[in-house]
């Protein structure tokens, strides 16, 4: 009788385990950077709307990620074997038919928050059918594009679940987001150069090997002087702020050690998305 009941058990259990392995990465590159935002910029918080948004926003990265990990799986056998799809865990088939049950669900979740939730689960869905379908994943300005784009929707709908208004404050920090993730978010693609050589994509580092690692060498430090500046930061923490950012683009052109240097890349992303708590509470000003 035990192991009968624990069958079903262990059933639900590798199930729980494989969507965790589609968004694993996720929490370091997006979910963290987008959660921080979303506090720091809502000038109401309460634990309730923040247990909301994690969820809505896990569940509209595990649609990004299903449909995208099941064009990817020839790549992710050399970047990511632990995947579902390579470790074969779930097969191609299987995945793309989630998808589209995902996309359902989150677009059908997002209306029971509001219209304006659901209108933004249904731009993000564009985004993710261009990106995947349409194949603009494979040419390094539409993938940054739809990159930011679907970063600009994610922060939104936190924004909207958390009941923020959009005021000033908050379509400036939605910009300098969008903006940032747009000409830096390439740093992920220097560790997966081989994968992407493979699936035929031409990404950033694929197409100007030291170019892009000089433009990451030279644009942190100064978008990040440019966003200390905008958000009027203290000068000890401008300092600090500009110091990480040519941290990370010294170690892209000189260290060359990707997997590491993008960990680093994503702590200075969650940075600048702490940048706008200097206009709620000051809390840069020193």
């Amino acid at each position: 009788m035990s192991h009968i009941a624990a069958t079903p058990l262990r059933c639900v259990l590798r199930h729980f385990e494989t969507a965790w392995l589609f968004t694993r990465s996720d929490f370091k590159t997006t979910i963290f950077p987008v959660m921080i935002f979303a506090i720091v910029v809502s000038p109401r918080h309460n634990l309730l709307s923040i247990s909301r948004a994690f969820c809505w926003l896990w569940f509209q990265l595990f649609h990004f990620n299903v449909s995208n990990q099941s064009y990817s799986a020839d790549e992710d056998v050399l970047n990511k074997p632990w995947r579902p799809v390579p470790s074969g865990r779930i097969s191609v088939k299987d995945c793309r038919s989630l998808r589209w049950g995902l996309m359902v669900f989150c677009l059908s979740s997002s209306y029971l928050f509001c219209l304006n939730v659901a209108m933004t689960s249904g731009v993000y869905t564009m985004f993710l059918v261009m990106h995947d379908d349409f194949h603009l994943s494979s040419h390094f300005i539409f993938k940054n594009l739809c990159n930011a784009g679907g970063y600009a929707t994610n922060e939104l709908g936190s924004l909207l679940i958390l009941g923020s208004p959009l005021d000033e404050t908050s379509i400036k920090a939605l910009s300098c987001s969008a903006l940032v993730i747009l000409l830096t978010i390439h740093a992920q693609d220097f560790a997966d150069v081989n994968g992407d050589r493979r699936s035929g994509r031409r990404t950033l580092p694929i197409v100007a090997p030291e170019g892009s690692r000089i433009y990451m060498l030279c644009a942190l430090p100064l978008f990040s002087f440019a966003l200390a500046s905008f958000w009027n930061l203290g000068p000890f923490s401008t300092v600090l702020f500009v110091s990480m950012g040519s941290w990370v683009g010294i170690r892209y052109f000189f260290f060359r050690d990707d997997q590491s240097s993008y960990r680093l890349y994503n702590i200075w992303l969650m940075g600048v998305h702490l940048l706008p708590t200097n206009v709620r509470f000051c809390a840069l000003a020193w």
